[in-house]
């Protein structure tokens, strides 16, 4: 029996992706010239507005050099090279994924960044480390793929130490139903949307207070309408992670976000004590 955990992990298996990514970087230099985690932005920042959205989140979270961070659902592990790269911090990323993780390895061998970043797979909500193992956890696009929500949330705040912060950017539901396909879900089976309170509510119920809440939905629309007007960019782009059609599931994304049937929340929240 195939379960909703078994189709997410099939929608992000597309084959050949290493190799694609091999040939296509071949361009920018030798397999042992470092490239700089940015020039990677196009195809390794999977998140609506991209890299610009990455930035906004590490600073509304604060990251520091001390800090060690949890990406949950690292993807091919653009977010976790670059605030590596920017804020000094240590990294480890998980994804369900196999393909994207063999994929976020090889391209931080490209940006020399083995002994900063390391990735490994595994489930959002079945974390292989220690409770209270963490400074802070980033989550962006990652949620509206997990049916147990709360088990998520509560998942995340185990592995955070006292006073931990958990960041999130995601997409969420808006007025209407959305039109599928789309980048995390080709049909309504394996995309399990919350409006931003219900989002907010399970973060806080897990045992989390929220400090920081910014609805980034008309920065998302602006993007999209962007989008729309000039297609994905030429070369690299996430075609080489995701597949030819992503230039139609990314125009289904920038539909739905115009319309207002999705939106996007950024928010960092805080581990609150046991007894709160």
């Amino acid at each position: 029996m195939i379960d909703n955990l078994d189709l997410v992990r099939e929608h992000y298996r597309a084959a050949g992706v290493t190799e694609r990514l091999k040939a296509a970087l071949a361009a920018l230099g030798p397999d042992d010239r470092p490239l700089a985690p940015g020039a990677l932005a196009a195809l390794d920042q999977f998140h609506t507005r991209g890299l610009a959205a990455t930035v906004e989140l590490a600073e509304l979270t604060r990251l520091s050099a001390e800090d060690f961070v949890l990406d949950v659902g690292a993807g091919v592990g653009g977010p976790a090279r670059f605030v590596a790269a920017t804020r000094g911090c240590r990294v480890v990323g998980v994804d369900l994924s196999e393909t994207l993780i063999d994929a976020a390895r090889y391209l931080t061998e490209r940006t020399g960044q083995t002994g900063q970043v390391r990735f490994q797979v595994a489930a959002a909500a079945k974390l292989p480390f220690d409770d209270g193992a963490f400074d802070v956890a980033l989550l962006q696009h990652v949620a509206m793929n997990v049916a147990d929500r709360a088990g998520l949330y509560r998942e995340i705040r185990r592995v955070l130490k006292p006073a931990g912060r958990f960041a999130t950017y995601d997409v969420v539901a808006g007025d209407g139903e959305p039109i599928y396909p789309l980048p995390w879900a080709r049909t309504p089976a394996t995309s399990f949307l919350l409006n931003a309170a219900a989002t907010g509510e399970a973060i806080e119920a897990a045992g989390f207070r929220v400090i920081e809440w910014r609805d980034d939905s008309e920065a998302a629309r602006a993007w999209a309408a962007e989008l729309r007007a000039s297609g994905p960019p030429p070369g690299l782009n996430l075609g080489l992670v995701m597949g030819r059609d992503i230039g139609a599931l990314a125009g289904n994304l920038a539909r739905n976000l115009i319309e207002g049937r999705l939106g996007v929340l950024a928010a960092v929240f805080e581990a609150a004590p046991a007894s709160a």
